[in-house]
């Protein structure tokens, strides 16, 4: 008797038991596993994302997503896009909706006010101000000083970003300020100095620039 109860403890502790009696015996560990939570969400219809004013080129899109068995991955495009800041970039899974959408902002801005990107994509030249000695104007990112007065230097500031040159000239000019609407160039300011007077045109964003001179005096050109 005691025999017989020694060999059936023995089978007992010898008995192989799986960790999930519904998963196959063998490989159970590497069969995927998901889940039937209820994860819906609203559908994507459009996103937008704004970019910084420093933005110049678009190198790569990442997108994140939530996998049905709840992880996280991510897939990558490489572009190297110039891209104009002042516009947004939309994410959209709906060519129909994305072109829907379009044709709705259309219809409901009038066509006199319609919004475009400030100057960005005006090629005629505006005129900012003029007086008897300088006169400028813009177009597109191009900024043109009209004067026969010398420029003894220019320089960037930042916070707001805005230009500087200072022109030899004795003149007693009092101190003038222009703003310009939807414009990049959005305000100049004259002033009077000792043996000079200084131009400041503040900028609506982050630039670089060239300053060249021309026939008929100097050039800004905003990067």
């Amino acid at each position: 008797m005691i025999r017989a109860l020694f060999i059936s403890t023995l089978l007992l502790f010898t008995l192989y038991a799986r960790e999930n009696p519904f998963f196959p015996s063998m490989g159970e560990k590497n069969i995927p596993v998901t889940t039937n939570e209820d994860n819906s969400q609203t559908p994507l219809k459009r996103a937008a994302i704004t970019l910084p004013t420093q933005a110049r080129v678009l190198q790569k899109v990442t997108i994140e997503f939530k996998n049905l068995d709840g992880s996280i991955e991510n897939k990558s495009i490489e572009l190297e896009n110039s891209v104009d800041w002042h516009l947004p970039i939309f994410v959209s899974q709906s060519y129909s909706e994305t072109l829907s959408v379009a044709q709705k902002e259309a219809a409901t801005v009038p066509i006199t006010k319609k919004k475009t990107s400030p100057k960005t994509k005006e090629t005629m030249s505006e005129n900012i101000l003029s007086i008897p000695f300088l006169k400028i104007s813009s177009s597109s990112k191009s900024l043109k000083l009209t004067t026969s007065d010398e420029a003894i230097r220019n320089f960037l500031v930042v916070n707001p970003h805005r230009i500087v040159i200072d022109f030899k000239k004795d003149t007693d000019i009092k101190s003038y300020v222009k703003k310009v609407e939807g414009n990049i160039f959005r305000e100049v300011r004259i002033g009077n100095h000792d043996g000079y007077y200084r131009v400041v045109v503040e900028l609506d964003g982050h630039y670089r620039y060239d300053f060249k001179k021309v026939a008929d005096g100097y050039m800004i050109e905003l990067k």
